[in-house]
C-alpha cells in the first residue's frame, strides 16, 4: 500500500515539474485538481474507508499473506491484496474479494497455536479413571510418531467427564497443535482411541432397548388372544348361517 501511495505521488509530481519546464502555469492544475479531489472525497467515501481500514490492519499485522482468516461470512487463505481489498481463497476452491472496510473483526486461525477439542461418549459403566489412562497412553503415542510428532505442542489429554446425557457419559478431550494441523493430529488420535478402547474393553455409548416380562405369562396371553379370534370367528359364522336359514 505504500509503496503504491509513493508511487503515484511521484507520477503526480514527476508531471508537474515537467509540465512547469515546459512553461505551463501548474497553480490553476493545482487549484483545479485540490476542487476535484474534494469532489472525488465525498463521491467515493466507501473507497476511503476501505483504504484507511487496510492501512490499519497492516499497522495492526491482523494477517499475512499465506495465513487463514475468518471474518463474518468470508473465511480463507489470504492470497494477496491490494490498496483496497483482500483475496480470499476458500478451502473448497472460491475466492473472495473482500473490501477492508467489509472486514471487521478478524479471526486469525495461523498465529502461534491451536487448541482442539472434541468429545467422545462411553456407557455408563465405563471406568473414567481407567479411560483417563488408556487415553494417556495413546498420547504418548502419538509423540512417538515422527510425522506427527512435530505438529504436535501438548498431546491429547482427557479433561473429563463433560455432561451425563440419555445413553451414556460424555468424556470432554483437547490438545494443541501448530495452526492448520490440528484436523490431522485429531483424525489419529480419534483412531488411536478406537482401538484402544477396543483392546481395553471399553464400551462407547449407544441407545439400548430393554423387554421385561414372563416369558410363560406371553405364551399364555398369545394363546389366549388366540382362542378368543377363534370364537370371535365362529360367532360370526353361526350368525351368518341362521341369517341364511331364515
Amino acid at each position: 500500500i505504500l509503496r503504491n501511495f509513493l508511487a503515484v505521488s511521484i507520477a503526480v509530481v514527476a508531471v508537474l515539474m515537467v509540465l512547469s519546464g515546459l512553461g505551463v502555469a501548474i497553480g490553476p492544475l493545482i487549484a483545479g485538481a485540490g476542487v476535484f479531489g474534494v469532489a472525488l472525497g465525498f463521491g467515493s467515501q466507501s473507497l476511503v474507508k476501505d483504504v484507511i481500514s487496510g492501512v490499519f490492519y497492516m499497522m495492526d499485522d491482523a494477517f499475512r499473506i499465506g495465513e487463514y482468516i475468518q471474518s463474518g461470512s468470508y473465511m480463507g487463505t489470504v492470497e494477496s491484496f491490494s490498496i483496497r481489498s483482500v483475496k480470499l481463497r476458500h478451502h473448497r476452491g472460491p475466492v473472495f474479494t473482500v473490501p477492508f472496510g467489509s472486514l471487521g473483526a478478524v479471526q486469525n486461525m495461523s498465529r502461534d497455536w491451536v487448541i482442539d477439542k472434541f468429545k467422545i461418549n462411553v456407557s455408563y459403566d465405563t471406568d473414567v479413571a481407567k479411560v483417563k489412562k488408556v487415553v494417556k497412553g495413546v498420547g504418548a503415542a502419538l509423540l512417538e510418531d515422527p510425522e506427527l510428532a512435530p505438529l504436535i505442542i501438548e498431546t491429547v489429554k482427557m479433561k473429563g467427564v463433560e455432561q451425563f446425557g440419555d445413553y451414556g457419559v460424555t468424556l470432554s478431550f483437547a490438545m494443541k497443535t501448530k495452526p492448520g494441523n490440528q484436523t490431522q493430529v485429531r483424525r489419529r488420535a480419534q483412531a488411536l482411541i478406537k482401538d484402544a478402547f477396543k483392546t481395553n474393553g471399553i464400551s462407547f455409548a449407544s441407545p439400548t432397548v430393554q423387554v421385561a416380562g414372563d416369558e410363560a405369562q406371553s405364551t399364555t396371553a398369545a394363546a389366549a388372544a388366540t382362542r378368543d379370534a377363534i370364537a370371535k370367528k365362529n360367532a360370526a359364522l353361526a350368525q351368518a348361517g341362521e341369517a341364511a336359514a331364515e
